[in-house]
């Protein structure tokens, strides 16, 4: 007898075809897969682990590979930052004293240090007039703006874009509604022009920082990349704004609403961008509308 021929499956293309999402490289991809159950789940990762539910519709969006933030939980951030820098610009315009006293105080005893280690003063100049420079940051922001038109994501780029621009008319707005002078020493170990209030060095840094971070996620970059990214950016804002208060040309408080303004703009821009209706974001409706079909197929 003929041996028989096996016969080799034919592949469901409903589970073989892959996404064509632009998802970071690296990251996981999404396919149509079944559970034990037999039902289908098209919109799961095909990282083994990974929670397949659909996206509700109040939370983030984990669709085409990306984890898009709520609309709410953004402008609720964004609000919640924005109220803080305003109520410190309250206070400094009112000089309140305990606040007054914190500035001066802070300011003395770095200053005095500043004064003592040229050498630690001579280093701390060259990272705040290079490496965290607001003209350096924008730098960054700008090969982001290029990153992302080169993938075609011109919505995305036009966001970073806005917030670059929106970060530098705001800041000086700011400085020249509130006025306020900077520091002044008899032996000064640095000098810097325009008004104090807010710190253009740390708003510049938590923009670009911010913006960096949410890209990565926006895009569902591997974990790593996230917490190595978030790291160099904490270690930026945090590095720009103890160099101004060290150097003698800003006040704490000034760094505070520099960062506090940044991180506002930043969760504002990616409320709005949230907000738009997505191609890859399926409706809730219509994706519990889909699975039922599925789930009734033999």
């Amino acid at each position: 007898m003929a041996p028989m021929s096996r016969s080799r499956p034919r592949s469901d293309p409903r589970t073989s075809r892959m996404s064509g999402s632009r998802a970071f490289p690296g990251t996981a991809t999404r396919t149509s897969h079944r559970d034990p159950g037999g039902r289908n789940h098209p919109g799961g990762l095909n990282t083994p682990g990974r929670n397949t539910t659909p996206n509700s519709p109040g939370g983030p969006d984990r669709s085409d590979g990306r984890l898009i933030p709520s609309y709410a939980a953004c402008l609720w951030a964004a609000a919640g930052l924005a109220a803080l820098v305003a109520l410190l610009l309250v206070l400094v315009v009112l000089r309140w004293a305990p606040l007054m006293a914190l500035d001066t105080a802070v300011a003395d005893g770095l200053h005095r240090t500043a004064v003592a280690g040229p050498g630690w003063t001579r280093t701390a100049r060259v990272l705040s007039d290079w490496f965290w420079d607001p003209w350096t940051m924008r730098a960054v922001l700008a090969l982001m703006f290029l990153f992302l038109l080169r993938r075609r994501e011109h919505t995305v780029a036009a966001w970073v874009a806005v917030s670059g621009v929106m970060s530098a008319a705001l800041q000086q707005t700011v400085k020249a509604v509130v006025g306020r002078e900077r520091p002044v020493w008899p032996d000064p170990v640095a000098t810097a022009h325009y008004a104090a209030f807010p710190s253009g060095h740390a708003m510049t840094a938590a923009v670009a920082g911010a913006t960096a971070v949410w890209l990565l996620r926006l895009y569902g970059a591997p974990r790593p990349w996230r917490r190595g990214v978030a790291a160099v950016a904490a270690v930026s804002v945090a590095g720009v704004g103890f160099t101004r208060v060290y150097l003698g040309v800003h006040w704490l408080t000034d760094v505070v609403a520099g960062w506090l303004l940044g991180m506002a703009l930043v969760a504002l821009v990616a409320g709005l961008h949230a907000r738009r209706p997505h191609p890859h974001r399926p409706h809730p409706r219509a994706g519990a509308r889909g699975n039922r079909r599925t789930d009734e197929e033999p």
